[in-house]
């Protein structure tokens, strides 16, 4: 086709194809998982890339893993290079061998050919229930070392040329506990990857392959493009800001550092995290590719959210990362917990820093994720089970002109994470759900306020459960932040009630044992507020003391707003008065 373009209208059909391939992939493994963290929250991603490694589309139900796809598909074709032929299917979960995110997620690849070549590759990646070790649901607070946090998979083979490798197989089921569960979401992925190929070949049956591969060239260039021309808008210039992590579990006393100074030159970002702190003993550690990833999910937030998540998106961005840091851990570094302690960590601190540039497109920060993963015998139904709970959600934070989002969750999902249904968590869970509503007062106070926290309790109904609440944002100083004059809300809180009536704090990065009788309590902080609170509309802040969202009392000081105990009206007149003195 020499220098000629492909008509716009097929370059169009052909780019909403690949993304549609990547939704076909998701919905395979929404349908045939056997896991809760699959099947009901969507921790997982699928993509599609070209030969040479180029991500072509993605569809990031939870975002974090996304920016990592690219990575791992390097460290693939690292390992492999030209020892590959159809039918090949290859499974890493490593964080170094598999420049991985972290262990508990399981990727699995298959190159795709045409003729004897390959031409494309499929892949999907999602958060395994059971990784081995000494791990709960693949956290283990306790773990010195990437060994301690389950088995290590660099890329290896699970079908060579269309045969399935037993040995492999039974090799990494033999080193989990839940090996149903794993199993089935082995097959999973596996299956994901082969109706991406499927949805390929018969894309390259109606258009040939050049035409497709100068759809892919054209998409990413057009990208590349788009993505620059957003970055120009950002005034140019240097931003610094840091945030804190609680703690990494070992020192308990000393919150660790995450700092940023992002460059704006012309079309050209660079995100250069000099300053933060050296690597820590427990498993807060960052790869690099998480580290990339977590970077493109606070950029990609901010700029126009039409952009295509293909390679040429991620072209302009150059990331900086001493090797040997918290952000960029050297092996054997345990790093479980960074796709959530250290993920929300790096947002925060870019959201912070760009705040300065382009305070109209930045928002306040969301609530950490603050909840355990837990796992056991369940006896109603004489079966092993493992879970994270996902209906402990918090608040997003504010933006100008808007709200932030209600129980939208951890900001590594970017409000990708689905809730679990509470009756489908009764049943695969030995638990008792007694409380489950938004938390009033959690919001951080604005002219727009953070979006609203939860308050969810439950009974356990079985002994030996094995907790770990490996989240964050239990201190003052790792609550949520409001921006231009916006505040942010308490910090969340959790304690267990014992069936004795004891009272126990799990703190974060702690095994914890519950047994039958136990009580659960979580209070989750909502989001960052964004502007002034006492220039909120009265009407909203009535509106929210009404639905039971905001107390009178914090009608009254947080947002210079007096209502009427009895008539449950505005006194307008002390209202004005009050926002007048201030």
């Amino acid at each position: 086709m020499g220098d000629k373009k492909l008509d716009p209208i097929l370059r169009s059909v052909l780019t909403n194809r690949f993304e549609s391939i990547c939704s076909e992939m998701g919905e395979t493994m929404l349908r045939t998982s056997r896991s809760p963290i699959f099947s009901e929250a969507r921790d997982f991603v699928t993509g599609i890339f070209d030969a040479k490694g180029r991500m072509i589309a993605q569809r990031p139900y939870i975002a974090v893993l996304a920016g990592a796809l690219p990575y791992c598909l390097q460290g693939i074709m690292e390992r492999y290079g030209d020892d590959l032929v159809d039918g090949d299917v290859i499974l890493t979960n490593d964080p170094y061998l598999g420049k991985n995110n972290h262990m508990p997620d399981f990727t699995v690849a298959r190159p795709i050919f045409v003729g004897d070549e390959v031409a494309f590759w499929a892949l999907a990646k999602g958060h395994q229930a059971d990784t081995g070790a000494g791990g709960c649901c693949g956290y283990n607070p306790e773990a010195t070392s990437t060994w301690e946090e389950g088995i290590r998979i660099p890329p290896v083979k699970l079908y060579k040329a269309g045969r399935f490798n037993r040995s492999v197989w039974d090799l990494v089921l033999k080193n989990v506990r839940m090996e149903f569960m794993l199993d089935g979401d082995l097959n999973c992925l596996v299956g994901a990857t082969k109706v991406g190929e499927r949805k390929l070949l018969q894309a390259v049956s109606m258009y040939d392959l050049d035409t497709i591969k100068q759809a892919v060239d054209e998409l990413i260039e057009a990208t590349e493009n788009h993505m620059r021309e957003e970055i120009s808008k950002i005034p140019d210039g240097a931003y610094t800001a840091e945030r804190f992590m609680d703690h990494d579990g070992f020192d308990r006393d000393r919150m660790v550092k995450v700092k940023v100074t992002i460059r704006v030159q012309g079309d050209q970002i660079t995100f250069d995290f000099t300053g933060s702190d050296p690597q820590v003993k427990g498993s807060i550690n960052s790869t690099e590719a998480n580290t990339f990833s977590s970077v493109c999910l606070a950029l990609f937030m901010t700029v126009n959210p039409n952009i295509r998540k293909n390679a040429g998106a991620l072209r302009p961005i150059t990331l900086i990362a001493e090797p040997g840091s918290v952000v960029n851990c050297l092996e054997p570094a345990p790093c479980t917990a960074s796709t959530i302690c250290t993920t929300a960590t790096i947002v925060e601190a870019v959201w912070l820093a760009l705040s300065q540039a382009v305070p109209e497109r930045s928002q306040a920060a969301w609530a950490r994720w603050s909840a355990p993963a837990t796992m056991g015998f369940n006896p109603r139904n004489n079966s092993l089970f493992g879970d994270i709970h996902f209906m402990c959600k918090g608040g997003a934070g504010a933006t100008m002109g808007f709200d932030g989002w209600n129980h939208l969750g951890v900001i590594s999902c970017a409000g990708g994470l689905r809730s679990p249904d509470p009756e489908l968590h009764e049943m695969v869970c030995p638990y008792t759900v007694l409380q489950y509503e938004y938390l009033e007062d959690s919001a951080g106070p604005g002219k727009w306020r953070g979006g609203m926290g939860t308050a969810y309790r439950w009974r356990v109904e079985a002994d030996g459960i094995l907790s770990d609440n490996f989240g964050d944002g239990l201190r003052d100083e790792t609550a949520p932040f409001g921006i231009m004059g916006g505040k942010g809300p308490k910090h969340s809180q959790l304690r267990i009630v014992r069936a004795d009536g004891a009272v126990e704090d799990p703190d974060v990065h702690k095994f914890v044992v519950l047994n039958k009788g136990d009580l659960y309590e979580i209070m989750e902080a909502g989001g960052g507020g964004y502007g002034n609170p006492f220039e909120r509309s009265v009407s909203k802040v009535l509106d929210d003391v009404l639905n039971g969202l905001v107390t009178m009392q914090a009608a009254q000081e947080q947002y210079g707003v007096v209502i009427d105990p009895q008539t449950l009206m505005v006194d307008m007149e002390a209202t004005l008065q009050l926002r007048d003195g201030k």
